[in-house]
Parts: structure tokens; C-alpha cells; sequence
């Protein structure tokens, strides 16, 4: 075994260390212990891409040297390693970007526990990306869960404790219909290791043998993380997380969290139920048509919204619409941009928080829209960082949302019998985008009586700007160098199976 392969693990492994280090520190101890974790989990992450773009191939990592089922694997091609690069730099960069923020957000004797659970959820993330062990995935969903539910309630005022709650109720409807449905899996093939299970569901579906067990299985599992990952119409909790949390942990869970869910999903599609029995248990067009009616509804909601952060929260609905509608297309284009777009949504979310926290400090921080109006004259950086991100997400040229919906496009026109409805909601959604994402960017850049509010000057906020700057130039990379990137998805792809 080359020494690269206990990378994966070993990242795991450092996050949890991290964690349990970090309780006992204070404030400062541990936001260093968690930075350096992250550059460190990137550089190892980093390593393993190269390692298996070398060999070309996927491998298993045992364990403890212990064969199944009493011990667990780990599985890692070119998109896991990938998926777990990206991850770091948009934590990284969300962590950054909040700093500031954080102080007035969140209690000084509680900002050590924020750190531990950014280490939990990375932990969490990372255990999502490369296990291969579905009950190990399903206890490392729940880690994930206690800590987005943390992040978002850490703020503590009356509007954050009801989002988490909200959150915490509907995550563990999700997290119980994905339990009931590996244990199902686990009684009709007794394992509980991707791959094994995947052997023993493609026997029985050949045979003709507990289909009927089969389809309920599989449909437990996707409406499982449907309602986790805030598919339309199980997002009742997102705005008002995503709206009233710190904006490191609005970054991060809108950017993170419902991707690490969708991957999970993508991952049992290929490599427990196998594409082509999932393709036939008709459960991909229910996800299709799903996927549309949140491209829709996200963004009429967004639309009617006056509130910059739900505005954008919102907006997020929309865009995992999208992704479930790439899935839901039953075609390896389809799956190919479906994973482009959890790249480019989570950068270009990110970076709309980020942004967003800057125009409204300089707005008095209102979020209001109307008190945004010439915003971006007070606070230059967030306003052409947002208005990035806007021109990305109604998918204009050079940025990476136009490579997302180009992708959807193709892979639409590539499917006779989704083509149609796929193209007019992507029109759809496109125009409804630009409404609401160009009337803000009028609105901030709407002239107003000078004097009212106080501008930043860039060296005051030196850190905050130049974190704008990383996620813009980190957009641009995807819409301008797209292509390789879409080959080591595709390749990844291939390896999951």
C-alpha cells in the first residue's frame, strides 16, 4: 500500500482530534488549531488528487486491517479528493470572510465551541466524501447535523433557537427515513459496505426477487436526503437558518452542508443501488420533478423577498433544484453537471454572504433592501464582489454559473423525453434569477444623499477584502478553466461505481 492511501483517514481522524483539542482551548488557541487544520486537510487532499489522477484508478483503504464487517473502508478516486480540496478552501474562505462579524455575533466564552464544531462538521464532510460503509455514513450525517444545528443556534436570539429548531425537527425526519432505509438494505443483502450491498441489489434485481422491498428501499433513502439536503418542498427550514445565523455559518451551510447530503445520495446511486436499478425504479423522475418545481418556486420566493440574506437563502432552494433536475435527467451528462453545480453554487454562495454581511454594515445594518440603496458606493469590494456573484448566478459569460447552465443545457438536449421541460424551466428560472439578483444590484448601486451612512476604506478591512478577492478569482477559475475540471469530475464519476 503506498503511503498516500492513509491520507483520507487520516483527515478524518485530524478533524475529530481537532475537535476534542479544541474544547479545552480558548478563543484564539482554537481558531489557530482550526485554521491549521484546514491547510493541512487541503494539502493532504491535494496530494491524494494527484495521487490518483496518477494511478487512474479508485482505492480502498481497510480500517484497522480489519475485513468487514467488523472493520470499515475508506474509498477515494478523483472526486472525492476533489469534493474534500473545495471543501477546505470554502471553509477557509467563509471562516475569513465572517471573522470580523463573528466577534459581535457570538459570546467570547463561546467562541471556542464554534471552532469545535467547524471541526466536526469538516469531520462530518470529509467522512461523507470517502466512506464506504453506509451505517458509518449514516452516524457521520448525524455528527453533521448536531453541528450545523450548533452553528446555527450559537447566536442564540429568538429568531436562530426557532430556525434550529425548525432544522433540527426536519433533519431528523430525513435522518430517520435514511436509517429505516439501510436497515431494509442491510436485511434484504446483509452488508453494510457500498460495494458489497451493490453486488448482492443488482442479483436480486436481475432475478426478479424483492422488488417491491427494493423500490421502498431506495425511495426511504432519497427522500431521506431530499428533506436533508432542503429539495423543494422540504426547505420550510432554510431561510430563516441561512437567514438569521452568523454569516461564516450561513456561508458555510448553504455552500457545505446540503452538498455533503446530494453527493451522499450520488454516491448510493452509483455505488450501492448501481445507476441503471436506480434509473428504473422510476424514483429519478419524482427527484426531476422535484428539482423543477424548486428552480421554480426558490426563485419566485426570492423575488418576493425584501430582505437581502433570506433573499439569498432563498435563492438556494432554487439552486438545489437545479442539481436534483441534473440527477434527475438519469444521464451521466446530467450527473456531470449536477456536480459542476455543487462547485459553482457553493463558491458563488459564499462569496453572496460574504458580500452581503459588508453591504449592510455599511447600511446600517439593515438588511433591508431599500436601506441598501447605494451601497456599493460605501463599501466598493462587497459591492462588485455581489455583483459577481449575481452575474454568476443569472449565468452570464466568464463566470462558473454560466458553465453550470450551459452543462444542464447540453445534458438536456441529450435527453429526448426530459429535454423539453428541463429547457423551458431552465429559461424560466434563468429570467427569474435576473430579477431578483440585478434589482438588488441596481438597488446598491443606486446614488443616494452622501453622509447618511459611513464608507470602508480598504486597508480597515484589508482581510475582508482580500477574501472577496479569493472567491472571485476562485468563480472565474471555474468559468473560465471549466473544462478540466469537468474531465475529473467525469473521471470521478466513473470511479464511484
Amino acid at each position: 500500500m503506498d503511503f498516500v492511501q492513509n491520507f483520507p483517514a487520516v483527515s478524518i481522524l485530524l478533524c475529530l482530534f481537532a475537535g476534542i483539542i479544541s474544547s479545552g482551548l480558548r478563543k484564539k488557541a482554537a481558531r489557530s488549531v482550526n485554521i491549521i487544520l484546514i491547510l493541512i486537510v487541503t494539502f493532504l487532499s491535494v496530494c491524494t488528487l494527484f495521487y490518483t489522477m496518477g494511478t487512474g484508478e479508485a482505492f480502498v483503504y481497510v480500517m484497522g486491517r480489519f475485513p468487514a464487517p467488523w472493520g470499515n473502508e475508506i474509498r477515494a478516486g478523483v472526486l472525492g479528493p476533489l469534493m474534500a480540496l473545495f471543501f477546505c478552501v470554502i471553509m477557509l474562505l467563509s471562516l475569513e470572510g465572517g471573522r470580523k462579524k463573528l466577534v459581535d455575533e457570538v459570546e467570547e466564552e463561546k467562541t471556542f465551541l464554534y471552532y469545535v464544531l467547524m471541526d466536526l462538521l469538516l469531520a462530518s464532510l470529509l467522512a461523507l466524501i470517502y466512506t464506504n460503509d453506509l451505517f458509518t455514513a449514516y452516524v457521520f450525517v448525524e455528527i453533521n447535523t448536531i453541528a450545523a444545528c450548533g452553528l446555527i443556534m450559537i447566536r442564540q436570539n429568538g429568531r436562530t433557537i426557532e430556525a434550529a429548531a425548525r432544522y433540527m425537527i426536519m433533519s431528523l425526519l430525513g435522518s430517520g427515513l435514511l436509517l429505516m432505509g439501510i436497515c431494509m438494505l442491510y436485511d434484504l443483502t446483509g452488508h453494510l459496505l457500498m460495494s458489497n450491498i451493490r453486488e448482492q441489489v443488482i442479483y436480486l434485481y436481475s432475478a426478479g426477487e424483492y422488488r417491491i422491498p427494493l423500490l421502498v428501499t431506495i425511495a426511504l433513502m432519497s427522500v431521506g436526503l431530499a428533506i436533508k439536503s432542503a429539495l423543494f418542498p422540504f426547505h420550510a427550514w432554510l431561510p430563516d437558518a441561512y437567514g438569521y445565523s452568523t454569516v461564516s455559518s450561513a456561508a458555510v451551510l448553504s455552500s457545505l452542508v446540503s452538498k455533503g447530503y446530494i453527493l451522499l445520495l450520488i454516491k448510493i446511486i452509483y455505488r450501492v443501488i448501481g445507476f441503471d436499478v436506480f434509473y428504473n425504479s422510476r424514483i429519478i423522475d419524482v427527484l426531476f420533478a422535484f428539482g423543477l418545481m424548486g428552480m421554480i418556486f426558490g426563485s419566485v420566493s426570492a423575488i418576493r423577498e425584501n430582505d437581502v440574506r433570506r433573499m439569498i437563502a432563498f435563492s438556494s432552494v432554487a439552486q438545489i433544484g437545479y442539481i436534483y433536475m441534473g440527477i434527475g435527467m438519469g444521464t451521466q451528462a446530467g450527473m456531470t453537471a449536477s456536480v459542476f453545480h455543487i462547485l459553482s453554487h457553493a463558491a458563488t454562495k459564499s462569496l453572496l454572504f460574504i458580500a452581503a454581511i459588508g453591504l449592510t454594515d455599511v447600511s446600517g445594518g439593515s438588511r433591508k433592501l431599500v436601506e441598501l440603496t447605494g451601497a456599493a458606493y460605501r463599501n466598493k469590494w462587497a459591492g462588485a464582489a455581489f455583483t459577481v456573484g449575481s452575474l454568476s448566478m443569472v449565468g452570464v459569460p466568464l463566470f462558473s454559473g454560466f458553465i453550470s447552465k450551459l452543462l444542464f443545457s447540453q445534458a438536456a438536449v441529450q435527453n429526448g423525453t426530459k429535454m423539453l421541460p428541463a429547457l423551458i424551466v431552465l429559461g424560466i428560472s434563468t429570467i427569474l434569477n435576473a430579477i431578483y439578483f440585478m434589482k438588488t444590484v441596481i438597488r446598491i448601486y443606486t446614488p443616494v444623499e452622501s453622509g447618511k451612512y459611513k464608507g470602508i476604506q480598504f486597508m480597515k478591512m484589508k482581510r475582508y477584502c482580500l477574501t472577496l478577492i479569493c472567491f472571485v478569482v476562485l468563480n472565474v477559475i471555474l468559468g473560465v478553466f471549466s473544462q478540466p475540471i469537468v474531465d475529473l469530475i467525469e473521471q470521478g464519476l466513473v470511479m464511484f461505481s
